[in-house]
């Protein structure tokens, strides 16, 4: 079974699917369903309600974050983790396992995933190619809801795993720590909009679009072209280094990529370029088009 793990913080849809069939979901196995859509696209949770992996329950991002943040998508506290995550049958024993339905693959399963590992968690796998996969390689859904008996799960916030405002800040006249900012090239350098703002980057930042490490059918690449990616970009792994994107979501592409590397420690600025658009100083934004019209 080994080889099927893959560090851990990946399993494949073979391992997984073997799972199921053996009926090894439970409170030592639980299996997350991680996907969110714009409304106007795709209705995650009624997705989820018509199919599914056998024994999954919907682990549902704007229920689990900081309601009172204007932002998108914070961290919740660790009580109200720890009361969510409980619910739907996760204990600190249990292995956790997080798919989403995007048609990347992969998209919001690792935000999940690092949450777990900010919140203390260790035992929590991304499904490698995600359920676009698992249905193409023709392993079992079901619409059956299951009701997992709850948990009880204490949470611990790792602040390692974690960047604020007022860190990224500091960080920009003393460069304590490498960035790298997941998003598309364009909003990167601000020649296109980033979902309604203004884009651009953090002074420092090096850009690597989260996609870079997706296979065209939406698999985790190999480690060595993970290394190879850092490498041409000159991020040192052995260094301290935090991810950002535009809500802290694809930044945890960037922390999963560094963790199959072997570094475990990378750092998500949880506003990232939403609030970092509202809260820094003009000249902390970097913008190719202000560039251009000066």
């Amino acid at each position: 079974m080994a080889p099927q793990v893959l560090s851990r913080a990946l399993v494949t849809a073979k391992w997984l699917s073997e799972a199921v069939q053996a009926g090894r979901v439970g409170p030592s196995l639980r299996i997350l369903d991680a996907s969110w859509y714009p409304p106007q696209e795709r209705n995650a949770r009624q997705e989820f309600k018509e199919r599914h992996i056998p024994g999954a329950s919907f682990f549902d991002i704007e229920e689990c974050r900081d309601q009172t943040s204007p932002y998108d998508f914070m961290l919740p506290t660790e009580s109200h983790f720890a009361d969510y995550v409980g619910r739907l049958g996760v204990s600190n024993d249990t292995h956790v396992v997080v798919y989403d339905g995007d048609n990347l693959g992969t998209f919001y399963a690792p935000r999940a995933w690092w949450m777990f590992r900010a919140f203390g968690h260790k035992e929590v796998s991304v499904l490698n190619g995600g359920f676009k996969n698992w249905v193409k390689e023709g392993h079992p859904v079901t619409a059956e809801v299951s009701q997992p008996s709850p948990g009880v799960f204490k949470a611990k916030l790792n602040t390692i795993l974690l960047k604020t405002f007022e860190e990224m800040i500091q960080n920009v006249g003393f460069l304590r720590f490498q960035v790298v900012d997941s998003r598309p090239e364009g909003r990167f350098r601000g020649t296109e909009l980033d979902q309604g703002l203004e884009s651009g980057h953090i002074p420092g930042a090096v850009n690597i679009p989260f996609s870079s490490f997706l296979t065209e059918s939406g698999h985790e690449k190999s480690i060595e072209e993970i290394q190879q990616i850092f490498r041409e970009k000159k991020i040192d792994l052995s260094k301290p280094l935090a991810a950002t994107c535009r809500k802290g979501v694809t930044a945890c592409h960037i922390a999963l990529a560094a963790y199959l590397c072997g570094k475990r420690d990378v750092a998500v600025y949880d506003g990232s370029w939403s609030e970092w658009f509202h809260r820094a100083p003009p000249r902390y934004k970097v913008s190719e088009v202000k560039r251009s019209k000066a």
